[in-house]
């Protein structure tokens, strides 16, 4: 039929269908026999009668119903009002994002706290209320989930084309913000609050007069101008949101400094090369992100941004992550320990004074580090990667005595772990869901035995070249959804027990032994395995 292909087309842009003509020609039953059909295929539907006279109130009323709203009995006491502050409050600012743009997790969390959509509630920090936030939305099908990190927590999220018009259209009748994807400053209302630019290039326009203006999001910039960033930091002094992330500016005036209001500084793989020292005067900044920049010293007038919560910082020295120091950290300042209510840094270069320094950082959540010493720094540490050469007794280190059962996520590279690793790993940091091993010399055979890593769910064996078998025990890795084995050249027959991971969803057999293929055939390991949803040989 001809409607029902329209409505299953590709197409990307949004699109409206008009069924049209004389009354008693059947125009609804067609309608409703597609609708019926065609909604098993749509994420959220609505099936709403307009009639000659209607009450706006109770079809935007209906429409919440049908797409999933879950508080029912809150919405017959909502009025009209309340159902704009609604979409407002949980879509207009995600809207702010370029079109099909997917929004990390993390980035969401740090952007709503800092325009002051999640604030502290009892026990929780901004943070937390933000994420709930987040779950929250997902929930009711206003956002979508596209990936899930290793901790089964949303990773990545997109906002459905439709559900971004719709919350545009929101953004700007309320005038919350403005979204210009046409790459051009010139055409914007002066008085917008949010504004959000994708690959701008007025690169003959040094003026932009946004008095009004509360959060930039720019990305992918092909200007490069520095003049347009000091008229926008001049003008705009109620700046409280500053990203520009892939863009191409080279330089922060210092001009920024001005800004107290800033919370949040996104530069992320920009080619900044340095921040200047004025940020010393950026008491309200929380989060700062400079990572994949070309700095490689932090202003010593960091230590005195008390407030900040985030720092987010490294140098990638080799994209294609072939050379022990494909990333280096950069050099922090002294008296660190200032910043007391850090909760994430990654990626500093380590030093003794740092690890004395780091155990005063009580808040802190996430660490990455080039390091040697560690001290544990809290009991809440849950996730942290180590590249390097290990000392022998490093699992006896107090990082790992005292937080060890903590921990979920461990990434190691780098190392010699000696004979038994997984063992010996299994015993000291029990209760991980995520383990990675890259570049990693140990026995030629790793043994997953019975019991191991009951919460594990994501294992990557990766460029390990003295292994040339693994062996998994029954009852090994009971929750496991992902393995991922890549780059051992030295493995030519398959995993021993492997089809006893009955709860595999994901397997990745890539870049193995030459004969590696010719045992994976002869022994039937496809019918074995057909329980994995994704299944990846080279």
């Amino acid at each position: 039929m001809l409607l029902t292909g329209w409505l299953y087309s590709n197409e990307l842009d949004s699109t409206v269908i008009i069924v049209s003509g004389m009354g008693g020609l059947g125009k609804t039953t067609i309608v409703a026999n597609v609708y019926e059909r065609g909604k098993i295929r749509f994420h959220a539907h609505a099936w709403i009668v307009v009639s000659q006279t209607y009450d706006v109130e109770e079809l935007l009323r209906k429409v919440l119903r049908k797409i999933g709203y879950a508080d029912q009995a809150h919405l017959d006491g909502m009025d009209v009002h309340d159902l704009k502050e609604k979409f407002k409050e949980n879509l207009s600012d995600r809207s702010m994002f370029p079109e099909d743009c997917p929004m990390p997790r993390d980035n969401l969390v740090r952007l709503w706290v800092a325009e002051g959509f999640a604030a502290r509630k009892e026990n929780n920090t901004p943070e937390d209320v933000a994420e709930g936030n987040l779950n929250e939305l997902i929930n009711r099908n206003m956002l979508e989930v596209v990936e899930t990190d290793e901790l089964g927590r949303v990773s990545t999220c997109k906002m459905h084309d439709i559900m971004r018009d719709l919350a545009l259209f929101v953004a700007k009748d309320e005038r919350f913000g403005s979204a210009n994807d046409s790459g051009t400053m010139m055409l914007m209302d002066n008085e917008v609050r949010r504004l959000s630019m994708c690959r701008w290039e007025d690169k003959g326009v040094y003026k932009a007069k946004f008095p009004r203006l509360r959060t930039l999001i720019s990305v992918q910039t092909i200007s490069s101008s520095s003049n347009m960033l000091s008229s926008i930091f001049s003008e705009s002094t109620y700046l409280t949101v500053l990203e520009l992330q892939d863009s191409e500016i080279t330089e922060v005036p210092t001009s920024i400094g001005n800004l107290f209001n800033l919370r949040y500084i996104g530069l992320r793989r920009t080619k900044v090369k340095s921040f200047p020292e004025t940020i010393e005067k950026l008491y309200n900044l929380h989060t700062l992100d400079i990572k994949q920049t070309k700095i490689e010293k932090l202003p010593r007038g960091i230590v005195k941004v008390r407030k900040l919560r985030h720092l987010l910082a490294d140098k990638c020295a080799d994209e294609k992550h072939s050379d022990f120091r494909y990333f280096t950290g950069v050099q922090p300042p002294k008296e660190l320990s200032n910043l007391e209510e850090l909760q994430t840094l990654e990626t500093v270069e380590a030093s003794k004074d740092l690890a004395e320094q780091l155990k005063k950082l009580t808040q802190l959540k996430t660490e990455t580090l080039c390091f040697k010493t560690l001290e544990p720094i809290s009991g809440r540490l849950h996730k942290l990667i180590v590249r390097g050469h290990w000392a022998n007794g490093t699992l006896q280190c107090p990082i790992f005595q005292d937080c060890g059962r903590n921990l979920k996520y461990l990434a190691l590279s780098w190392c010699h772990l000696g004979e038994d690793p997984l063992s010996l790993l299994a015993s000291h940091v029990p209760y991980l869901t995520f383990l990675r091993l890259n570049r990693v010399y140990t026995t030629k055979t790793l043994v997953l035995s019975a019991g191991c890593f009951p919460e594990l769910k994501t294992l990557v064996l990766k460029h390990m070249p003295d292994v040339n078998k693994v062996e998994i025990e029954d009852r090994a890795l009971p929750r496991i959804e992902g393995l991922h084995i890549v780059s051992l050249y030295n493995v030519k027959k398959v995993p021993e027990g492997i089809e006893f991971l009955r709860s595999l969803k994901k397997l990745w057999l890539l870049h193995l032994h030459k004969d590696f293929n010719t045992y994976w055939e002869s022994n039937g390991m496809h019918e074995k395995m057909a329980h994995v949803q994704e299944l990846y040989r080279i």
